[in-house]
């Protein structure tokens, strides 16, 4: 019978890396009740057959941070615990076949030179002379990071176990858990069986679902989605190769491969475009240390690439054809943090491969989260929030995952859109945006129109690094919504409602600004943390005395949602999802105010309607609500009706809009209007990490206010002074796009990157924002110095300016 304690304070389910890693950071805060539990050996799911590349370079900031941690770690793990990591920095080399991928990779070069990571950029002979047995034929450039590496994966999981035990924690080999128990919101005890079929029960403060491949059904068990799926991943070894020596990593993303020499050895793995998933229905109860049946025929065009570009590889024996099984997220990014549906079950899961490299980082992210109650940096890119319940729908993850394996290597072009897995939320008027050259993006499963094609166009994407086949598109319902009257449908954002008696306090708490408004009053405010970090950028409209409607970006709905079920305490209110039960239509222009007359018989003057003004009126044969506000910074009023009458009143503005020259635009141009008029985006522009004053929404918060939650933090930053500032860039050349991450330089030195970008057509060139460290100095100041962009290794002067570039009164849209 297993020696299993009755009570923990925390029970890890599942002992591969990132288990491991979470109870070792744990153990390192001074958690000495720490409970890891694995129902058969430690790294027996995927870690042990893992390839052990560890990079450091990812898609944000933050997620950079992370693996940088992580390399930091395993380099001192070592010494720590006496168990060989086998880690070492060898360098990694990233090469490009293409133009694209070249400019791909130079791109990634400068973003790493923003966030502090060493790379240097390399011709085609420079590669040859570093990487010998290349064939670098057709290879246009490429990136080398030297501080990446290699490591022994089951290692380095047994080092931060063992490490984890030397600071107190209890790890239990053979114990699987076989159910919880839970009272409301939260799991109060774990129930296991171990391998002679003894059986206990645990009481526990909290859970951490660890559980890899398993993680879906563990979390289904515990209450809570955790949208996952296995699929098959295949590599092989050669044989022994003389004179092969340590060499860097090698990844050739265009032939979907990556190679690493191993103990003389060649290891050559597959990104393929088309994945295998794995284990739909079910994955068998004895596995440990199983690999997969082999699958030549899959495999094959990957090694006949291998072949042509690795010439040593035709003469080389395959050693080791091997298929093992990994988990994939339906947007390739890991699921970490407090799930949305329970107050103690925390998930760490769903690592796409880059375990080893992301589990360092995201243990002690993890650890920290659980220790402080909040996240210590903005996590938005892996938070488990952003995912949506139908996410967790088995035939949905068997087709994404089909996809997401291969889009690792894929090209990551901007605006890029999965291809499989499509049409599961659709707006009221999608037909109606589709019959008429609607091109469709997806965000959180919603689909929406991107831009419009034109008569004889075709309805696709053409993606690259340059000017897109929508960008002209783009750029004349850009121009409509400045110059006449354009029309958007925005149904798929989040709306939440809040009800009952102590509804204006609650939101008095959780929100910056004063909610104490007349019916009819819609407030544009944040929701806070402690730190002052704005956790959501929203807007809150009074519906009724006890009643309002909180709108919020479709990604964010659930997290923000989320938010205020935490904060809501014993107070008299419902929060409720109500996003499906209306459509919205954004009337958006100079000409707005005349097509609106064309459809209702209500008075739409200044007088009557102001701006952030919200009230029903009759529009067509039917009812609707009118907001003005506006997020492109024009004349605007957002037209919310009940999806019963939502085609119909969509039919009138169409019909009535003929008559003024109405363009349906897409959500391509509404992104090219708001960064022209320095609208913030939230989990770009703005995240938890992002104070408010430094993002330069003060004028949002009423500190008169007393007890809501980032009070303090906004009073004490408004005595200090920004201590960076959020700035607006214009590129002086009209050539250069800007996307995100694009290293910000002040007076030729690096001092931050390009939070979001995007070409601003009525400006004439490509528009940023980008925050600049500036404690102690004054705006005027910030402005004196001369500003470039990098774009891909080139510097571009750019005009900087605090206030929006287009309209900084904001007179057109009041």
């Amino acid at each position: 019978m297993s020696d299993v304690p009755d009570r923990a304070r925390v029970v890890i389910v599942g002992g591969g890396v990132v288990g491991c890693s979470v109870a070792y950071h744990l153990a390192k805060l001074g958690w000495t009740d720490v409970l890891l539990l694995e129902r058969k050996r430690l790294t027996s799911g995927t870690t042990w057959h893992a390839a052990g590349l560890i990079g450091q370079l990812r898609a944000t900031a933050n997620l950079t941070r992370l693996a940088k941690y992580t390399t930091d770690l395993y380099t001192s793990l070592e010494e720590e615990t006496g168990i060989s990591t086998g880690f070492r920095q060898c360098g990694s080399i990233s090469v490009a076949l293409t133009e694209e991928r070249r400019e791909e990779l130079l791109r990634s070069a400068a973003m790493a030179r923003s966030f502090g990571v060493p790379v240097e950029e390399l011709s085609p002979a420079e590669i040859a002379a570093r990487y010998a047995p290349l064939n670098v034929e057709g290879v246009t450039g490429g990136v080398f990071l030297p501080s990446d590496g290699q490591g022994d994966p089951a290692n380095i999981a047994l080092a931060l176990a063992k490490g984890a035990r030397m600071r107190g924690a209890t790890i239990r080999e053979g114990v699987k858990v076989m159910g919880v128990a839970r009272a409301g919101r939260r799991v109060m005890a774990v129930h296991w069986q171990d391998e002679s079929g003894a059986t206990g029960r645990i009481a526990c403060d909290e859970v951490v679902n660890c559980a890899g491949m398993w993680g879906r059904e563990v979390g289904r068990m515990m209450g809570t989605v955790v949208p996952l799926q296995a699929c098959e991943h295949f590599y092989i070894v050669s044989e022994p190769i003389a004179g092969l020596g340590e060499m860097p990593v090698l990844r050739v993303p265009d032939e979907c491969a990556y190679y690493k020499e191993d103990a003389g050895k060649m290891m050559l793995g597959a990104f393929e475009p088309r994945a295998k998933p794995w284990g739909m229905d079910g994955i068998p109860e004895s596995f440990e240390f199983d690999q997969l049946p082999e699958d030549f025929d899959h495999f094959e065009p990957i090694l006949e690439a291998a072949v042509q570009r690795m010439p040593m590889l035709a003469e080389a024996g395959i050693h080791t054809f091997f298929n093992g099984p990994e988990s994939f997220t339906p947007d390739d990014a890991y699921l970490l943090g407090l799930a949305p549906e329970m107050d103690n079950v925390w998930v760490a899961a769903g690592f796409n491969s880059i375990g080893i490299q992301s589990a360092g980082g995201a243990g002690m992210a993890l650890a920290q989260w659980m220790q402080d109650g909040e996240k210590p940096f903005d996590l938005g890119d892996v938070d488990i929030a952003r995912m949506q319940p139908f996410q967790g729908n088995r035939q949905y993850l068997h087709d994404r995952a089909t996809e997401v394996l291969g889009l690792l290597y894929a090209d990551h072009f901007p605006y890029r859109q999965k291809a499989t897995a499509r049409g599961i939320r659709r707006s009221p008027v999608h037909h109606l945006l589709v019959e008429r050259g609607a091109v469709m993006g997806e965000a959180a499963g919603w689909e929406r129109a991107n831009w419009f094609a034109a008569s004889g166009q075709e309805r696709a994407y053409r993606y690259s690094w340059g000017r897109q086949n929508w960008f002209d598109n783009a750029a004349a319902e850009h121009r409509a919504l400045r110059a006449g009257v354009g029309l958007y449908d925005m149904s798929s954002f989040g709306k939440i409602r809040v009800e009952g008696p102590d509804a204006e306090a609650f939101l008095n708490h959780v929100c910056g600004a004063d909610l104490s408004v007349p019916p009819g009053r819609v407030v544009y405010t944040q929701m806070l943390n402690d730190r002052g970090g704005i956790e959501a950028d929203v807007t809150v409209t009074r519906l009724s005395e006890t009643a309002y409607l909180m709108v919020t970006p479709a990604a964010t709905r659930r997290a923000d949602q989320t938010w205020l079920e935490r904060h809501r305490g014993n107070r008299a209110v419902v929060v409720t999802d109500v996003t499906a039960a209306e459509a919205v239509f954004a009337v958006m222009g100079p000409q707005a105010r005349d097509l609106m007359a064309r459809v209702s018989p209500d008075d739409f003057s200044d007088a009557v309607h102001p701006f952030g003004q919200a009230r029903e009126i009759e529009i067509g044969m039917g009812l609707a609500r009118a907001h003005r506000l506006s997020y492109v910074g024009e004349l605007g009023w957002e037209i919310y009706v009940s999806a019963d009458m939502a085609a119909h009143v969509f039919e009138r503005l169409l019909e009535a809009g003929a008559e003024v020259g109405l363009k349906l635009c897409g959500l391509h141009a509404m992104d090219s209007c708001r960064i022209e008029k320095a609208f913030r985006h939230f989990g770009h522009d703005i995240t938890c990490e992002d104070h408010v004053i430094d993002a330069g929404l003060g004028f949002a918060v009423r500190t008169d206010k007393p007890g809501f939650i980032g009070r303090d933090a906004v009073l004490e930053r408004r005595e200090t002074g920004p201590q960076r500032r959020l700035v607006q860039f214009l590129l002086t050349d009209p050539e250069p796009l800007l996307y995100h991450n694009e290293p910000v330089l002040r007076d030729g030195e690096i001092v931050g990157h390009l939070t979001s970008g995007a070409y601003g057509h009525h400006l004439g060139g490509a528009v940023g924002l980008g925050y600049v460290p500036c404690p102690g100095e004054t705006a005027a100041q910030v402005l004196a110095s001369a500003y470039e962009i990098d774009v891909a290794g080139t510097r571009v002067p750019a005009t900087a300016a605090l206030r929006p570039l287009h309209d900084p009164g904001g007179a057109r849209m009041k």
